[in-house]
């Protein structure tokens, strides 16, 4: 140590600069502690913008501050955290700035299984609180994939094993994306490849998995804590891609088991998960095959048989004509009897309508009705007239003036005069009518009397006078006369009587 000279008043005490003093005690505590390891409780954790980590060693006494450079940190195998017990090794150094000293960490361990188990107690967890654990999240696997990408070491048996499953159950392609299974470097690598998988673009030249295995053999807990570390648990939650976790033995336990989407207690059983066994496919589809024909020709023959049971029960198609072609001819029969009835009924309303038809009863019917407007007529003069006289004793009992009394005398007498050219005109009207339909009738009489029916060639015979409608009766008659339409003649042998002027008797209608 270069010491400065002193005054001889000052004795033989020495005098340092603060750097001369500060650098001697970096010296001093660097040459006597040089490398160390350090077995504390992680006290307060910084992680500084630079990069540097900071950190406290304590125990139930004393703190000892640690540092570990940016270029350090991704070199350490665990990142301290709060609460954990760990052996750190480093080199124990001094910060002048601050009249501290510290250790700078290189290397970091959790101190014991013990400590690893809390730790990963810990960070369990938080990750449940935070819902990475719910089975709600949790992706159906596919039933057959195409492609199955593995995330394992590429020269390790569990590779073979996996492959070697595979091809015996169902073969497909699988990606193998090789990382470290163990180590620092483990837990980032298989991050990076479960981010690789779920990058790659579906359908592209490198196809896209639809199925991921994270697979690894068994080993101690600290073989398979890089698959519990935080960055490997957040990973496997954030894949879109359905995930099978395959590490350690049935009884190693990650943080990666409760995160995938399933868990197999081996690789060779998450290969079985994988993909089902191609001939028990084959086997079942044979099988639904077979099942299918045979449903098939039963429902065929089922049918058949109740085609013929319907078949049998159906009746014939003579015996659905049958009733048919009875009731036909009743009614064939019946039609004839019911048109001449018909006819008979028909001559019989009209004989009685051509016989009120007659000139006498027309004649007698009009005559009535003369009478009753003669009537009517001969009423209505003397009512006016009571009715004028009532009025105009009205008009002298209420003493109105005299141009009143002639304007309602005036208006009076012009609505008896449209009254009266009213009721003319309705008679002439209603005689008119009666006329009119009176020469309709006698038309009618005309068309339906005997001497039209002659027209159509029949003829009229006559026995002494008498209509004869017998042989017997033509035979006992002295004389006969035959009317035709264009007139009478008398057969030989029977001389016609002479003609006279009575004219012959009413014949009435032929029908």
């Amino acid at each position: 140590m270069d010491l400065i000279d002193e005054p001889e008043s000052a004795g033989n005490t020495p005098e340092f600069t603060v750097s001369d003093l500060t650098g001697a005690v970096k010296r001093a505590i660097e040459g006597e502690f040089g490398h160390v390891r350090v077995k504390a409780e992680v006290g307060r954790v910084v992680r500084a913008r630079s990069g540097h980590l900071y950190f406290d060693l304590k125990d139930d006494r004393n703190v000892l501050a640690c540092t570990t450079w940016k270029g350090q940190v991704s070199s350490l195998s665990v990142i301290p955290e709060e609460g954990m017990e760990v052996v750190v090794q480093g080199r124990m150094t001094t910060f002048g700035s601050q009249s501290k000293y510290q250790l700078n960490a290189t290397e970091v361990a959790v101190a014991g299984v013990g400590a690893l188990m809390a730790m990963l107690d810990k960070r369990k967890k938080t990750l449940e609180a935070e819902g990475l654990f719910d089975s709600a999240r949790k992706q159906e696997l596919p039933f057959l994939p195409d492609v199955i990408g593995v995330v394992t070491s590429p020269t390790g048996a569990v590779i073979r094993d996996i492959l070697h499953r595979l091809r015996d159950r169902f073969p497909r392609k699988v990606l193998v994306w090789p990382v470290a299974v163990q180590g620092k470097d483990c837990a980032p690598q298989v991050a990076r490849a479960i981010e690789g998988f779920n990058a790659m673009t579906p359908g592209g030249a490198m196809p896209r998995p639809d199925l991921i295995i994270v697979a690894r053999g068994g080993g101690s807990i600290e073989d398979l804590w890089g698959f519990n570390e935080e960055i490997v648990a957040r990973a496997t939650a954030a894949s879109n891609i359905p995930l099978i976790s395959a590490v350690g033995h049935e009884t190693d336990t990650t943080l990666i088991d409760f995160v995938s989407d399933r868990r197999a207690p081996t690789p060779t059983a998450a290969a079985e998960m994988a993909v089902p066994v191609r001939l028990e496919l084959l086997a079942g589809v044979d099988q639904m095959g077979a099942r299918a024909s045979r449903a098939a020709s039963d429902g065929i023959a089922r049918r058949k048989q109740r085609v013929a049971d319907l078949w049998r029960v159906l009746p014939k198609k003579e015996q659905l004509t049958d009733d048919a072609k009875q009731r036909y001819d009743y009614w064939a029969e019946k039609l004839d009897v019911a048109l001449i009835s018909r006819v008979r009924d028909g001559k019989l309303r009209l004989g009685e309508a051509s016989g009120l038809l007659r000139p006498s009863v027309l004649g007698n019917r009009i005559g009535q009705g003369r009478d009753r407007l003669t009537g009517l007529q001969s009423r209505l003069a003397p009512a006016l007239g009571r009715t004028t006289a009532q009025a105009r004793r009205d008009l002298n009992r209420h003493l109105l003036r005299p141009d009143v009394v002639r304007a309602v005398q005036s208006r009076a007498a012009k609505d008896l005069g449209a009254t009266l050219r009213r009721m003319s005109t309705a008679a002439l009207t209603q005689v008119e009518r009666q006329r009119n339909r009176l020469g309709a009738l006698d038309r009618m009489r005309e068309t339906l009397g005997y001497r039209e029916t002659l027209k159509r060639g029949y003829a009229v015979v006559r026995g002494d006078g008498e209509v004869v409608t017998t042989a017997k009766a033509a035979k006992s008659a002295a004389t006969l006369e035959i009317e035709f339409a264009d007139g009478k003649m008398a057969p030989a042998g029977k001389p016609a009587k002479a003609k006279t002027k009575t004219p012959p008797p009413d014949q009435g209608s032929l029908f």
